[in-house]
């Protein structure tokens, strides 16, 4: 969710794609929201052949502090030489787009569904999938929920439960969410974020918390989610661990794969630079191009896939979620710890 993890602008050229030439050269633009809002854009368009109806469309959503020129990479030597079209726009509060950071609120959907429509009409053709990491992940997932007509979507390393990721069992991993709320300015932020930020990292009046996260969480609609979904995460974690994906995959109705890679948030590898980068971007391709270009390649049969750790070049794939071993320990000792202000220590 970082912005010094997800860089892309120069680690993907550079780690995954080194030597090979840009597919396209990013067209900068501005696109003006419904309220007025100036959101900073780009798009690149494929050096292919225009195909009848108009290239297919990626809608493509970067992390949180981040912005859309992080995107880019993935856009010109990936995306753009199998044919598609991409758009991606710095956040609301990011970069130099206008409007106050809403973390994937009813204002970021609204985004995405004027951003939709703003392509399809570009490019001729209503064939649009989304990619997002992290933030641009929960953006994904929103907006899918929300009713925006993607073809396919790609959500990686991201949460679709808020509340769940951001304070498990009632309990703010309040150091984390002190080091997201740097990364956007506060000056940028919206009202109603900013007021629940000191319940959140004090793990206070989280009914607050709960309902801020309840409009920017997914988990609950996804049952009735047909949108084919590729989801990407991180076996290692510690925001947003395998539980968000592997709930949505238990409840997601339509067509659904689950990768999981050495990707994700700290201790995992950036996107960027994971040893099994080349893998679930590529499948990433494939999965738009069987469901936004109609292409039959066997990438849309419901598995989980697991890459191998450490990562030999190898994945395997289950048919059914794998089983989950439970270990358990026991603490010795009967301290009570008093107060406030109170500490006890077990070795």
């Amino acid at each position: 969710m970082g912005r010094r993890s997800f860089l892309f602008a120069v680690v993907f050229a550079a780690l995954v794609w080194s030597g090979s030439a840009l597919a396209a050269t990013p067209q900068q633009l501005t696109i003006a929201a419904s309220d007025g809002a100036k959101l900073a854009c780009s798009v690149v368009v494929p050096d292919t052949a225009l195909p009848v109806g108009g290239y297919p469309g990626v809608i493509l959503f970067h992390g949180l502090g981040g912005k859309h020129e992080d995107m880019e990479p993935l856009a010109t030597q990936f995306l753009a030489p199998a044919g598609y079209e991409t758009l991606e726009c710095d956040a609301r509060g990011h970069g130099a787009s206008e409007g106050l950071f809403g973390l994937d609120g009813p204002r970021d959907v609204q985004d995405t569904r004027e951003l939709f429509a703003w392509l399809s009409a570009r490019t001729g053709n209503a064939s649009i999938g989304a990619l997002g990491i992290s933030l641009g992940g929960g953006a994904v997932w929103n907006a899918a929920v929300g009713g925006v007509p993607f073809k396919a979507i790609v959500p990686v390393i991201t949460w679709t439960n808020l509340a769940t990721a951001l304070a498990p069992q009632g309990l703010s991993k309040s150091g984390l969410v002190q080091l997201l709320a740097a990364l956007v300015p506060e000056s940028r932020w919206d009202p109603e974020l900013l007021a629940a930020k000191p319940s959140l990292v004090t793990s206070t009046n989280m009914a607050t918390v709960n309902a801020l996260a309840a409009s920017r969480s997914s988990l609950a609609k996804l049952s009735s989610l047909q949108t084919p979904t590729l989801m990407i995460q991180g076996r290692r974690d510690f925001l947003f661990d395998i539980d968000q994906a592997l709930a949505a995959y238990k409840v997601l109705k339509g067509p659904k794969r689950l990768y999981v890679g050495d990707l994700g948030h700290s201790p995992g590898a950036s996107p960027a630079s994971a040893p099994d980068a080349a893998v679930y971007w590529g499948e990433a391709v494939k999965w738009f191009d069987r469901f936004l270009k109609g292409t039959a390649n066997g990438i849309d049969k419901n598995v989980v896939e697991l890459s191998h750790d450490p990562y030999d070049g190898k994945t395997t794939t289950y048919t059914t979620l794998p089983t989950v071993k439970t270990s358990s320990v026991s603490l010795p000792g009967s301290t009570t710890m008093n107060g406030s202000t109170g500490k006890v220590v077990r070795g």
